[in-house]
């Protein structure tokens, strides 16, 4: 189903924008489109007749009106205006100013989310190229409706076209998307141990990701504790991401997905505009960019490293790289009581560095501090935009007794089958019995072919110089 209606909105942009878009800015059209769509089709089900009715008479009470309508119809967002995607397709001369009525119409979280598409200038244009008319038709006949596609397959759907817009970009795709074979192995390893601790009823725990992207980890990583662990489990979900466009898409499938969508902040860095820097988490997942520089926030993170009670060490790793800072980000946001961590990273994050160097020292406060559990090595050619090998890193500040001032090290790069198509530079999958292997690795923490286990202080070195 996700495949079909995939291939279809792909469609719709190679035969309608081409040749009057320019070929990188089709997904700055397609995406909000995609998302109006969703938000049309949710609001099918309401009877918006009476949402119209109830607004007006609330706008001559009350100033509160949008309040009003959330307290009365218990509806995450609405729309007051008497269009919706299908109707405005039946006045084809006023469908300019129509459509732009039926934006402004919206309540104003919705406003906001729109705001982050930047689309207006778009708008214009597909207006002056007689284009708008065309795509609505186009998008009104789509049934992006919850009851037809779950949130998780439509968060696949908008994964897989800014995969596919940003390499028209020639952009680095794999920023925006963990393929969701790699979510899974990372959300098992990250709550497969947790089960005695999360059975229990009345319980409610968070799960962050500084870089949530369109939020796929985060709800994959709920849907896991909920299908695997305990379903009456309360589970609160909380983001930030920089990216304003998947920002915008994150928090608007938050809105239909019964999630908080305040719960997602951006579109800032989570190392430089921290909005939860208050917050301590249960749980935490992320996928970092890879050799993603973190110059735009040196001025904030060099003025916090010379803090005492910052997250970041005075020693910084090079600006090239900035995934120890997300690392530094996660740690400071360990609950006492305990807290796990589950990050990707490439090999820089193991490697670079010698002995003194930023990305030394912090390898060394991690391991000092008990912190590292468990580093996991993938096959090379997981991700779309990459071939290169990466890695899975455990963390956990309350180890069990097993594990204390030890890291075990997982060699799964030859556990995968290959794809029959490549996606992107992606020619490799974990099938759900790799998945079951590696983590099967883990918990029993052995010396074998597959893993290694060693003192902390096995890793420590230094360089010196002999005259």
């Amino acid at each position: 189903m996700d495949n079909k209606i995939t291939s279809l909105i792909k469609n719709i942009s190679d035969t309608i924008l081409r040749d009057n878009i320019k070929q990188h800015e089709f997904g700055d059209v397609i995406l909000p489109f995609i998302v109006f769509r969703r938000l049309d089709a949710y609001l099918e089900k309401i009877n918006k007749k009476d949402i119209i009715r109830e607004y007006n008479q609330a706008l001559k009470k009350s100033s509160n009106a949008e309040e009003i309508i959330f307290h009365k119809f218990k509806i995450p967002f609405f729309n007051f205006s008497s269009y919706d995607l299908a109707n405005l397709i039946s006045d084809p001369k006023n469908i300019d100013k129509n459509f732009k009525n039926y934006l402004k119409s919206f309540s104003s979280n919705i406003i906001d989310i729109i705001k982050n598409f930047k689309i207006e200038d778009k708008i214009n244009t597909l207006i002056e190229k007689d284009l708008l008319f065309k795509l609505i038709d186009k998008f009104a006949n789509i049934d992006l409706g919850i009851d037809n596609i779950s949130n998780h397959k439509m968060g696949q759907i908008y994964e897989e076209l800014i995969r596919y817009y940003s390499e028209l970009y020639d952009e680095e795709s794999g920023n925006h998307f963990t393929p969701r074979d790699v979510v899974d192995l990372l959300v098992s390893l990250v709550f497969e141990t947790e089960k005695d601790k999360l059975k229990n009823k009345n319980l409610v725990r968070s799960i962050y990701d500084p870089c949530c992207g369109t939020g796929g980890m985060l709800t994959i990583g709920k849907e896991w504790i909920k299908e695997n662990i305990n379903k009456d489990l309360k589970v609160e979900l909380f983001g930030q991401e920089l990216n304003d466009v998947t920002y915008a898409i994150c928090k608007s499938d938050f809105l239909m997905a019964d999630e908080n969508p305040e719960n997602i902040k951006g579109p800032y860095s989570s190392l430089s505009n921290d909005k939860y820097s208050d917050r301590k988490f249960e749980y935490m997942i992320t996928n970092p960019p890879f050799g993603t520089s973190w110059s735009a926030d040196e001025e904030f993170v060099k003025n916090e490293a010379n803090q005492s009670n910052g997250r970041f060490l005075s020693t910084l790793p090079r600006t090239s790289e900035g995934s120890l800072l997300f690392l530094q980000h996660l740690i400071d946001k360990m609950e006492p009581n305990g807290s796990r961590i589950g990050i990707v990273f490439n090999g820089s994050a193991c490697f670079t560095g010698d002995a003194g160097s930023g990305e030394s020292e912090i390898r060394k406060w991690v391991i000092e501090n008990d912190f590292l559990e468990t580093v996991i090595m993938l096959p090379d050619k997981m991700f779309f935009n990459t071939g290169i090998m990466t890695f899975i890193w455990i963390l956990d500040n309350k180890k069990s007794n097993k594990r204390k001032n030890k890291i075990q090290l997982i060699d799964a790069s030859k556990k995968f089958k290959l794809l029959k198509r490549n996606l992107g530079e992606k020619n490799k999958e974990f099938l759900d019995d790799h998945i079951k292997d590696i983590n099967n690795l883990y918990e029993k923490f052995e010396n074998n072919d597959e893993s290694k286990i060693f003192e902390n202080n096995f890793f420590g070195y230094v360089r010196t110089t002999i005259d």
